[in-house]
Protein backbone atom coordinates (compact mmCIF):
# COMPACT_ATOMS: atom_id res chain seq x y z
CA UNK A 1 0.00 0.00 0.00
CA UNK A 2 3.30 1.90 -0.39
CA UNK A 3 1.47 4.07 -3.30
CA UNK A 4 -1.05 5.31 -1.71
CA UNK A 5 -1.36 8.56 -0.39
CA UNK A 6 -4.26 11.02 1.08
CA UNK A 7 -2.92 14.58 0.92
CA UNK A 8 -5.83 16.56 1.17
CA UNK A 9 -5.63 19.30 -1.35
CA UNK A 10 -9.26 19.95 -2.85
CA UNK A 11 -10.22 16.20 -3.42
CA UNK A 12 -13.26 14.88 -2.25
CA UNK A 13 -12.64 10.97 -2.57
CA UNK A 14 -9.59 8.57 -2.87
CA UNK A 15 -7.63 8.61 -6.22
CA UNK A 16 -8.38 5.27 -8.46
CA UNK A 17 -5.01 4.08 -7.64
CA UNK A 18 -6.03 4.35 -3.97
CA UNK A 19 -9.57 2.37 -4.72
CA UNK A 20 -7.30 -0.41 -6.29
CA UNK A 21 -5.33 -0.73 -3.57
CA UNK A 22 -8.44 -0.74 -1.66
CA UNK A 23 -9.80 -3.55 -3.68
CA UNK A 24 -6.58 -6.00 -3.11
CA UNK A 25 -6.99 -5.55 0.26
CA UNK A 26 -10.34 -6.19 1.15
CA UNK A 27 -10.37 -9.21 -1.95
CA UNK A 28 -7.24 -10.77 -0.92
CA UNK A 29 -4.57 -9.51 1.20
CA UNK A 30 -6.73 -10.29 4.37
CA UNK A 31 -9.69 -11.92 5.64
CA UNK A 32 -12.86 -10.91 7.57
CA UNK A 33 -12.82 -12.59 10.95
CA UNK A 34 -16.60 -12.88 12.81
CA UNK A 35 -14.91 -13.06 16.38
CA UNK A 36 -18.18 -13.88 18.61
CA UNK A 37 -20.97 -11.94 19.92
CA UNK A 38 -20.59 -8.22 20.51
CA UNK A 39 -17.31 -7.87 18.56
CA UNK A 40 -16.73 -5.98 15.45
CA UNK A 41 -16.31 -7.92 12.38
CA UNK A 42 -12.80 -5.73 11.94
CA UNK A 43 -11.20 -2.31 12.76
CA UNK A 44 -10.72 -0.65 10.03
CA UNK A 45 -7.57 1.40 10.16
CA UNK A 46 -5.04 2.24 12.94
CA UNK A 47 -5.06 5.78 13.73
CA UNK A 48 -1.62 7.31 14.33
CA UNK A 49 -1.58 10.92 15.88
CA UNK A 50 1.12 12.82 14.55
CA UNK A 51 2.30 16.01 16.44
CA UNK A 52 4.96 17.81 17.71
CA UNK A 53 6.03 21.58 18.06
CA UNK A 54 6.48 24.16 15.28
CA UNK A 55 10.10 23.16 13.27
CA UNK A 56 10.71 19.92 15.29
CA UNK A 57 10.58 18.19 11.88
CA UNK A 58 7.06 16.58 11.79
CA UNK A 59 6.41 17.20 7.86
CA UNK A 60 10.12 15.42 7.61
CA UNK A 61 8.00 12.20 9.63
CA UNK A 62 4.52 12.41 8.09
CA UNK A 63 6.65 11.61 4.53
CA UNK A 64 8.35 9.46 5.76
CA UNK A 65 5.79 7.35 7.13
CA UNK A 66 3.53 7.54 3.34
CA UNK A 67 6.92 6.28 2.17
CA UNK A 68 6.14 2.91 4.05
CA UNK A 69 2.53 3.40 3.25
CA UNK A 70 0.37 5.27 5.72
CA UNK A 71 -2.39 7.47 4.29
CA UNK A 72 -1.10 11.32 5.98
CA UNK A 73 -3.88 13.42 6.39
CA UNK A 74 -2.97 16.50 7.03
CA UNK A 75 -4.42 18.81 9.64
CA UNK A 76 -3.47 22.51 8.72
CA UNK A 77 -4.48 21.60 4.58
CA UNK A 78 -8.07 20.16 5.88
CA UNK A 79 -8.32 23.52 7.68
CA UNK A 80 -7.18 25.18 4.42
CA UNK A 81 -9.97 23.08 2.80
CA UNK A 82 -12.32 23.70 5.31
CA UNK A 83 -12.47 27.06 4.34
CA UNK A 84 -12.00 27.58 0.18
CA UNK A 85 -14.06 29.92 -1.43
CA UNK A 86 -17.61 28.87 -1.51
CA UNK A 87 -17.64 26.88 1.60
CA UNK A 88 -20.00 27.42 4.57
CA UNK A 89 -16.81 27.33 6.61
CA UNK A 90 -15.38 30.44 5.22
CA UNK A 91 -19.18 32.20 5.55
CA UNK A 92 -18.60 31.06 9.13
CA UNK A 93 -15.29 32.66 10.06
CA UNK A 94 -16.27 36.25 7.40
CA UNK A 95 -19.90 36.19 10.01
CA UNK A 96 -17.72 35.83 13.24
CA UNK A 97 -14.77 38.28 11.98
CA UNK A 98 -15.91 40.18 9.27
CA UNK A 99 -14.95 41.10 5.54
CA UNK A 100 -11.55 42.39 6.66
CA UNK A 101 -10.76 38.50 7.01
CA UNK A 102 -11.39 38.50 2.77
CA UNK A 103 -8.85 38.87 0.54
CA UNK A 104 -9.32 41.25 -2.81
CA UNK A 105 -10.13 37.53 -4.50
CA UNK A 106 -12.53 36.86 -1.96
CA UNK A 107 -10.05 34.07 -0.38
CA UNK A 108 -9.67 34.27 3.46
CA UNK A 109 -6.85 36.69 4.15
CA UNK A 110 -4.64 34.05 6.45
CA UNK A 111 -2.37 36.69 7.06
CA UNK A 112 -4.51 38.96 8.79
CA UNK A 113 -6.91 36.39 10.52
CA UNK A 114 -4.01 35.07 12.16
CA UNK A 115 -2.87 39.14 12.83
CA UNK A 116 -6.40 39.38 15.06
CA UNK A 117 -6.34 35.92 17.17
CA UNK A 118 -2.59 35.34 17.43
CA UNK A 119 -2.59 37.11 20.76
CA UNK A 120 -6.00 37.06 21.50
CA UNK A 121 -7.08 33.86 23.31
CA UNK A 122 -11.04 35.13 22.58
CA UNK A 123 -10.81 34.97 19.13
CA UNK A 124 -9.02 32.32 18.80
CA UNK A 125 -11.81 30.46 20.36
CA UNK A 126 -13.95 31.86 18.27
CA UNK A 127 -11.96 30.82 15.58
CA UNK A 128 -11.60 26.92 16.66
CA UNK A 129 -15.44 26.85 17.55
CA UNK A 130 -15.44 27.74 13.49
CA UNK A 131 -13.21 25.64 11.84
CA UNK A 132 -12.83 22.24 14.24
CA UNK A 133 -16.18 20.71 13.89
CA UNK A 134 -15.52 21.64 10.29
CA UNK A 135 -11.77 19.91 10.50
CA UNK A 136 -12.83 16.72 12.57
CA UNK A 137 -16.35 16.08 10.14
CA UNK A 138 -13.75 16.30 6.94
CA UNK A 139 -11.36 13.81 8.59
CA UNK A 140 -13.88 11.22 9.82
CA UNK A 141 -14.97 11.55 6.06
CA UNK A 142 -11.35 10.67 4.55
CA UNK A 143 -10.57 8.18 7.19
CA UNK A 144 -13.72 6.25 6.54
CA UNK A 145 -12.39 5.92 2.97
CA UNK A 146 -9.46 4.49 3.80
CA UNK A 147 -8.77 1.17 2.88
CA UNK A 148 -9.21 -2.02 4.68
CA UNK A 149 -6.68 -2.49 7.52
CA UNK A 150 -5.28 0.97 6.43
CA UNK A 151 -2.69 2.91 8.89
CA UNK A 152 -3.55 6.51 8.78
CA UNK A 153 -1.97 9.07 10.13
CA UNK A 154 -3.55 11.94 11.47
CA UNK A 155 -0.94 15.05 11.43
CA UNK A 156 -1.91 17.82 13.76
CA UNK A 157 0.01 20.41 14.34
CA UNK A 158 -1.75 21.40 18.34
CA UNK A 159 -3.08 17.62 19.16
CA UNK A 160 -2.16 18.29 22.37
CA UNK A 161 -3.15 21.74 22.71
CA UNK A 162 -6.73 20.72 21.80
CA UNK A 163 -7.01 17.35 23.89
CA UNK A 164 -6.93 15.20 20.50
CA UNK A 165 -4.41 12.15 22.42
CA UNK A 166 -7.44 9.85 23.67
CA UNK A 167 -9.04 9.09 19.90
CA UNK A 168 -5.35 7.76 18.37
CA UNK A 169 -4.53 4.26 18.82
CA UNK A 170 -0.97 5.67 19.07
CA UNK A 171 0.54 9.25 19.55
CA UNK A 172 3.57 10.20 17.87
CA UNK A 173 5.60 13.06 19.24
CA UNK A 174 8.33 14.58 17.28
CA UNK A 175 11.13 16.21 19.18
CA UNK A 176 13.95 18.35 18.75
CA UNK A 177 15.52 21.20 21.17
CA UNK A 178 14.45 24.43 21.18
CA UNK A 179 17.41 25.61 19.75
CA UNK A 180 17.46 23.79 16.70
CA UNK A 181 13.43 24.65 16.02
CA UNK A 182 14.42 28.31 16.32
CA UNK A 183 17.32 27.84 13.83
CA UNK A 184 15.53 25.74 11.25
CA UNK A 185 12.65 28.60 11.87
CA UNK A 186 14.66 31.37 10.96
CA UNK A 187 16.85 29.42 8.35
CA UNK A 188 13.63 27.93 6.14
CA UNK A 189 10.76 29.81 6.98
CA UNK A 190 12.70 33.42 7.42
CA UNK A 191 11.45 34.57 10.64
CA UNK A 192 13.47 36.72 12.97
CA UNK A 193 14.72 35.39 16.15
CA UNK A 194 11.83 36.72 18.49
CA UNK A 195 9.07 35.93 15.94
CA UNK A 196 10.44 32.17 15.87
CA UNK A 197 10.73 32.01 20.22
CA UNK A 198 7.10 33.65 20.23
CA UNK A 199 5.81 30.49 17.92
CA UNK A 200 7.41 28.18 20.13
CA UNK A 201 6.27 30.00 23.54
CA UNK A 202 2.37 30.03 22.10
CA UNK A 203 2.44 26.24 21.83
CA UNK A 204 2.71 23.13 24.49
CA UNK A 205 5.86 22.50 25.94
CA UNK A 206 7.91 18.78 25.13
CA UNK A 207 6.57 17.94 28.80
CA UNK A 208 3.33 18.56 28.25
CA UNK A 209 3.16 16.60 24.42
CA UNK A 210 5.85 13.78 26.29
CA UNK A 211 2.63 13.45 28.75
CA UNK A 212 0.25 11.98 25.86
CA UNK A 213 2.75 10.46 23.28
CA UNK A 214 3.58 6.76 23.45
CA UNK A 215 6.46 7.43 21.13
CA UNK A 216 9.08 10.12 21.34
CA UNK A 217 11.03 10.25 18.05
CA UNK A 218 14.02 12.67 18.66
CA UNK A 219 14.93 14.73 15.50
CA UNK A 220 18.02 16.74 16.23
CA UNK A 221 20.42 14.81 13.75
CA UNK A 222 20.52 13.74 10.13
CA UNK A 223 17.78 12.68 7.62
CA UNK A 224 19.45 9.22 7.82
CA UNK A 225 19.40 9.22 11.36
CA UNK A 226 15.12 10.02 11.94
CA UNK A 227 14.63 7.78 8.69
CA UNK A 228 16.75 4.46 10.44
CA UNK A 229 13.86 5.55 13.79
CA UNK A 230 11.10 5.69 11.38
CA UNK A 231 11.82 2.78 9.58
CA UNK A 232 12.64 1.30 13.17
CA UNK A 233 8.91 2.15 14.54
CA UNK A 234 7.26 1.20 11.50
CA UNK A 235 8.43 -2.51 11.72
CA UNK A 236 8.56 -2.92 15.05
CA UNK A 237 4.92 -1.01 16.26
CA UNK A 238 2.86 0.11 13.83
CA UNK A 239 2.59 -2.62 11.44
CA UNK A 240 2.49 -5.53 14.02
CA UNK A 241 -0.20 -3.03 15.57
CA UNK A 242 -2.02 -2.71 12.65
CA UNK A 243 -1.94 -6.34 11.96
CA UNK A 244 -3.17 -7.38 15.56
CA UNK A 245 -6.11 -5.05 15.33
CA UNK A 246 -7.22 -6.55 12.23
CA UNK A 247 -6.89 -9.71 13.54
CA UNK A 248 -8.60 -8.66 16.65
CA UNK A 249 -4.92 -10.49 18.46
CA UNK A 250 -3.91 -9.24 21.85
CA UNK A 251 0.01 -8.75 22.13
CA UNK A 252 1.39 -10.82 24.99
CA UNK A 253 4.36 -12.69 25.29
CA UNK A 254 4.68 -16.85 26.21
CA UNK A 255 7.45 -16.10 28.89
CA UNK A 256 7.05 -14.38 31.64
CA UNK A 257 9.99 -11.63 33.01
CA UNK A 258 9.71 -9.59 36.20
CA UNK A 259 11.38 -6.41 35.67
CA UNK A 260 12.08 -3.18 38.38
CA UNK A 261 9.79 -1.25 38.87
CA UNK A 262 9.39 1.69 36.11
CA UNK A 263 8.03 5.11 37.39
CA UNK A 264 6.30 5.55 33.76
CA UNK A 265 4.00 3.13 34.50
CA UNK A 266 1.63 5.51 36.41
CA UNK A 267 1.96 7.80 32.86
CA UNK A 268 1.68 4.91 30.60
CA UNK A 269 -1.59 3.85 32.73
CA UNK A 270 -3.05 7.35 32.09
CA UNK A 271 -2.72 7.19 28.49
CA UNK A 272 -4.52 3.75 27.83
CA UNK A 273 -6.95 4.87 30.99
CA UNK A 274 -7.96 8.32 29.13
CA UNK A 275 -8.67 5.99 25.59
CA UNK A 276 -10.80 3.34 27.57
CA UNK A 277 -13.04 6.31 29.42
CA UNK A 278 -13.26 7.59 25.87
CA UNK A 279 -14.42 4.73 24.50
CA UNK A 280 -17.06 3.44 27.14
CA UNK A 281 -18.43 6.93 27.75
CA UNK A 282 -16.61 7.71 30.59
CA UNK A 283 -16.59 4.57 33.17
CA UNK A 284 -14.62 4.67 36.05
CA UNK A 285 -11.29 3.19 35.05
CA UNK A 286 -8.15 1.97 37.82
CA UNK A 287 -4.92 1.09 37.48
CA UNK A 288 -4.92 -2.00 39.07
CA UNK A 289 -2.23 -5.11 39.34
CA UNK A 290 0.85 -4.82 40.12
CA UNK A 291 2.41 -1.84 38.20
CA UNK A 292 0.22 0.19 40.11
CA UNK A 293 2.13 -0.89 43.36
CA UNK A 294 4.80 2.12 43.33
CA UNK A 295 8.01 0.20 43.58
CA UNK A 296 6.85 -3.48 43.06
CA UNK A 297 8.48 -5.46 40.53
CA UNK A 298 6.09 -6.30 37.86
CA UNK A 299 5.44 -8.03 34.27
CA UNK A 300 6.25 -5.13 32.27
CA UNK A 301 2.10 -5.05 31.24
CA UNK A 302 -0.70 -2.62 33.11
CA UNK A 303 -3.43 -3.88 34.65
CA UNK A 304 -6.60 -1.84 34.16
CA UNK A 305 -10.03 -2.02 35.52
CA UNK A 306 -13.27 -1.00 33.87
CA UNK A 307 -16.72 -1.01 36.34
CA UNK A 308 -19.67 -1.64 34.65
CA UNK A 309 -23.23 -1.69 36.21
CA UNK A 310 -23.87 -5.68 34.62
CA UNK A 311 -21.79 -8.01 32.97
CA UNK A 312 -24.25 -8.09 29.92
CA UNK A 313 -23.05 -4.33 29.49
CA UNK A 314 -19.04 -5.72 29.75
CA UNK A 315 -20.38 -7.79 26.87
CA UNK A 316 -22.10 -4.73 25.14
CA UNK A 317 -18.82 -2.50 25.48
CA UNK A 318 -16.95 -5.26 23.28
CA UNK A 319 -17.46 -3.62 19.77
CA UNK A 320 -16.08 -0.43 21.19
CA UNK A 321 -13.10 -1.28 23.34
CA UNK A 322 -12.16 -3.53 20.22
CA UNK A 323 -12.12 -0.58 17.76
CA UNK A 324 -10.46 1.56 20.72
CA UNK A 325 -7.45 -1.22 20.20
CA UNK A 326 -8.16 -3.37 23.03
CA UNK A 327 -9.32 -7.01 21.47
CA UNK A 328 -11.64 -9.43 23.64
CA UNK A 329 -9.99 -12.53 24.66
CA UNK A 330 -13.18 -14.79 24.65
CA UNK A 331 -12.24 -17.66 26.88
CA UNK A 332 -11.31 -15.43 29.83
CA UNK A 333 -14.23 -14.99 31.54
CA UNK A 334 -14.13 -15.32 35.20
CA UNK A 335 -11.36 -14.57 37.82
CA UNK A 336 -10.14 -17.66 40.35
CA UNK A 337 -12.58 -17.64 42.70
CA UNK A 338 -11.44 -17.14 46.59
CA UNK A 339 -12.53 -19.18 49.91
CA UNK A 340 -14.39 -15.83 51.01
CA UNK A 341 -16.94 -15.89 48.02
CA UNK A 342 -15.98 -19.26 46.15
CA UNK A 343 -19.44 -18.81 44.24
CA UNK A 344 -18.05 -18.39 40.61
CA UNK A 345 -20.91 -16.23 39.13
CA UNK A 346 -19.49 -13.57 41.89
CA UNK A 347 -16.02 -13.56 40.12
CA UNK A 348 -17.76 -13.27 36.60
CA UNK A 349 -15.73 -10.97 34.24
CA UNK A 350 -14.74 -9.80 30.53
CA UNK A 351 -10.96 -9.79 29.43
CA UNK A 352 -9.77 -7.76 26.77
CA UNK A 353 -5.81 -7.17 25.64
CA UNK A 354 -4.14 -4.05 24.20
CA UNK A 355 -3.05 -4.86 20.08
CA UNK A 356 -0.13 -3.00 20.86
CA UNK A 357 3.21 -4.53 20.91
CA UNK A 358 4.89 -1.67 22.11
CA UNK A 359 2.78 -1.36 25.36
CA UNK A 360 1.06 -4.71 26.65
CA UNK A 361 -2.16 -4.05 28.79
CA UNK A 362 -4.88 -6.49 30.53
CA UNK A 363 -8.14 -4.58 30.79
CA UNK A 364 -10.60 -6.73 33.12
CA UNK A 365 -14.02 -5.94 32.69
CA UNK A 366 -15.97 -6.35 36.45
CA UNK A 367 -19.16 -4.81 37.90
CA UNK A 368 -19.18 -2.86 40.52
CA UNK A 369 -19.34 -4.79 44.04
CA UNK A 370 -18.34 -7.84 42.68
CA UNK A 371 -16.24 -10.14 44.48
CA UNK A 372 -13.74 -9.78 41.49
CA UNK A 373 -13.87 -6.05 41.42
CA UNK A 374 -13.30 -5.60 44.81
CA UNK A 375 -10.43 -8.05 45.35
CA UNK A 376 -8.34 -6.23 42.90
CA UNK A 377 -9.18 -3.23 44.43
CA UNK A 378 -8.49 -4.56 47.73
CA UNK A 379 -5.45 -5.80 46.96
CA UNK A 380 -3.78 -2.77 45.10
CA UNK A 381 -4.09 -0.31 48.06
CA UNK A 382 -2.98 -2.84 50.44
CA UNK A 383 0.02 -3.30 48.72
CA UNK A 384 0.48 0.15 48.38
CA UNK A 385 -0.21 0.43 52.43
CA UNK A 386 2.36 -2.04 53.14
CA UNK A 387 5.71 -1.88 51.57
CA UNK A 388 6.83 -4.67 53.37
CA UNK A 389 4.25 -7.21 51.57
CA UNK A 390 4.75 -5.45 48.38
CA UNK A 391 8.20 -6.63 48.89
CA UNK A 392 7.62 -10.15 49.63
CA UNK A 393 5.16 -10.54 46.66
CA UNK A 394 7.78 -8.89 44.17
CA UNK A 395 10.02 -11.85 45.91
CA UNK A 396 7.56 -14.35 45.62
CA UNK A 397 6.76 -13.47 41.67
CA UNK A 398 10.58 -13.55 40.75
CA UNK A 399 10.95 -17.09 42.41
CA UNK A 400 7.58 -18.58 41.03
CA UNK A 401 8.68 -16.44 37.21
CA UNK A 402 12.23 -18.56 37.68
CA UNK A 403 10.13 -22.40 38.56
CA UNK A 404 7.18 -21.33 35.54
CA UNK A 405 9.02 -19.28 32.86
CA UNK A 406 5.84 -19.85 30.81
CA UNK A 407 3.13 -16.85 31.22
CA UNK A 408 0.02 -19.94 31.86
CA UNK A 409 2.06 -21.91 34.25
CA UNK A 410 2.77 -18.36 36.21
CA UNK A 411 -0.46 -17.63 36.20
CA UNK A 412 -1.29 -20.96 37.29
CA UNK A 413 1.25 -20.77 40.22
CA UNK A 414 0.43 -17.85 41.70
CA UNK A 415 -2.69 -18.91 42.66
CA UNK A 416 -1.88 -20.48 46.35
CA UNK A 417 -0.45 -17.64 46.90
CA UNK A 418 -3.02 -15.87 46.81
CA UNK A 419 -5.25 -17.75 48.77
CA UNK A 420 -2.55 -17.90 51.70
CA UNK A 421 -2.05 -14.01 51.74
CA UNK A 422 -5.76 -12.94 51.48
CA UNK A 423 -6.56 -13.44 55.10
CA UNK A 424 -4.09 -11.09 56.22
CA UNK A 425 -5.20 -8.17 52.91
CA UNK A 426 -8.82 -8.54 55.01
CA UNK A 427 -7.61 -8.09 58.38
CA UNK A 428 -5.88 -4.75 57.17
CA UNK A 429 -9.12 -3.63 55.19
CA UNK A 430 -11.12 -4.35 58.81
CA UNK A 431 -8.87 -3.00 60.69
CA UNK A 432 -8.59 0.42 58.21
CA UNK A 433 -11.87 0.33 57.76
CA UNK A 434 -10.90 0.06 54.06
CA UNK A 435 -13.62 -0.36 51.54
CA UNK A 436 -13.88 0.42 47.84
CA UNK A 437 -14.07 4.07 47.07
Amino acid sequence: MGEVLITLSARRSLTRQARRTRDRVVGKEFEWRWAGPGACETVRVLRIGLTGGIGSGKSVVAALLAERGALVIDADRVAREVVEPGTPGLSAVVAAFGPKVLAADGSLDRARLASLVFADPAARQRLNAVVHPLVAARTAELTAAAPLAAVVVHDVPLLTENGLAPRYHLVVVVEAPESVRIARLVGTRGMTGDEARSRVAAQATDEQRRAVADVVLANDGTVDEITARVDGLWRQRIEPYADNLHRHRVSRSAGVAIVAYDPSWPQEYARLADRLRLATGGLRVDHVGSTSVPGLAAKDVIDVQVTVGTIEQADDLRSVMEEAGFPAVPDNRFDTPKAVDPDPAHWAKRFHGSADPGRPAHVHVRVAGSAGWRYALLFRDWLRADPAEAATYGQAKRNLAAAHPLRADYTEAKEPWFDAVLPRAERWAHERGWHPR
